[in-house]
């Protein structure tokens, strides 16, 4: 078995730690040929002089002097706003667990380089899909989610021979993601009227950076999956639910136009899906997720409340608008979570702000990188003004 070179962007987060943990287990297998962080300096040279990789980049360029001080090995360091994309060359495999719409040019990189994208980073395709479409196509480039919905979905529709987005609109119903239902399951609009940060970060089943587990609790990450879950397999939006599954042992279903379903079941643990993305076609070994079947009592499916969590909703409505108004609600709700993890707002207050954001969304066509990127700069222009008059 060759070995395969992995470029890690984002490693100092849940997804790249976690990525390390999987390279880790099969040593034999992978070979970290990259590293690349935001900001975090002394994690990022913690994780080089152990793994040992060609290349280290971090985008603060500020810090580019103290990790040079840090760092034992013989490696690259490049630093800037283009540092993580360009740590890309010469990957097999480039694992993107970047946060925010700032993981996009690492999306757009590996793909054009005719790599396999493990893609954590959800925004890339919620903000910019239809760009991406356009170099999905590159000669050699594969993109595998690493999401655990997505990555069951994945799943479900290989293990049917459905391969391609193409194949999907005439084999498939529906996709049904499955959501824990976060912190606040079962809570009302008015019981959530004074709940606080820490409330909001205390998620019942995963262990993830604040913004998702924000995002979380209010179920605008499922309302993203939606529209990501939209772009990576072609599929409308009237054949995409959600259902609120609190065990978190489906991770999500397929239902097949026989009218059969397939399911993905495995304990909450983020390594599987890494470790498929690396490993594919293929299967890792390590086992993570597996099940005993001898204590799992029970399965329960839920309706959401789109009343409690509107995020919800206005995910599904910026995704039938299409266009650039996914890119929009998507920046906005990046400035108003960061508001609310600050104590500026209310819990309630995220949905309140989005709903009027998406409002005055310009209707830009998503026929470009930069209209993409002028509406992501618009739509945080906007959040940050909505955010002073409150």
């Amino acid at each position: 078995m060759s070995t395969t070179r992995v470029a890690l962007a984002g490693s100092t987060g849940s997804i790249g730690t976690q990525t390390l943990d999987v390279v880790a287990a099969e040593p034999d297998r992978y070979e970290v040929v990259a590293l690349a962080a935001g900001s975090s300096v002394a994690a990022l040279a913690e994780q080089a002089n152990q793994v040992r990789p060609k290349v280290v980049a971090i985008s603060d360029e500020s810090k580019v002097g103290e990790l040079r001080e840090l760092l034992t090995v013989d490696a690259e360091v490049l630093a800037g706003a283009d540092a993580l994309a360009d740590s890309c060359d010469g990957a097999d495999v480039v694992v993107n667990g970047v946060v925010g719409f700032a993981g996009l040019p690492v999306t757009m990189a590996a793909l054009r380089a005719g790599s396999r994208l493990a893609l954590a980073n959800k925004e890339s395709l919620i903000a910019a899909g239809p760009v991406v479409a356009k170099v999905r196509d590159t000669a050699g480039a594969e993109l595998i989610p690493v999401d655990s919905e997505h990555c069951a979905v994945h799943m479900c529709l290989r293990s049917n021979d459905v391969y391609t987005r193409a194949d999907v609109p005439d084999r498939v119903s529906r996709i049904l993601l499955t959501a824990s239902g976060g912190p606040f399951r079962g809570r009302t609009a008015a019981d959530l009227a004074e709940v606080t940060v820490d409330d909001a970060l205390a998620h019942p089943t995963w262990s993830m950076g604040p913004k998702i587990t924000i995002d979380s609790s209010t179920l605008m990450n499922k309302g993203l999956e939606v529209i990501e879950a939209h772009e990576l397999f072609g599929v409308d939006y009237d054949r995409i639910e959600v259902v609120v599954h609190p065990q978190s042992i489906i991770h999500s279903m397929v239902e097949f136009t026989d009218g059969a379903t397939m399911a993905q079941l495995s304990l909450p643990d983020m390594r599987l899906p890494i470790a498929y993305a690396l490993a594919y076609p293929d299967r890792a070994e390590g086992g993570y997720g597996k099940i005993d079947w001898t204590e799992l009592k029970s399965l329960d499916f839920e309706t959401p409340d789109t009343e409690a969590f509107r995020c919800l909703g206005l995910a599904f409505e910026a995704g039938r608008l299409g266009e650039t108004a996914p890119a929009w609600l998507n920046a906005a709700n990046e400035v108003v979570v960061e508001a609310f993890l600050a104590g500026q707002i209310r819990w309630l207050g995220i949905g309140e702000l989005l709903t009027e954001a998406l409002e005055a969304w310009d209707g830009t066509k998503a026929d470009s990188l930069d209209a993409v990127l002028a509406t992501d700069a618009a739509a945080r222009v906007r959040a940050q003004e909505l955010l002073a008059a409150t």
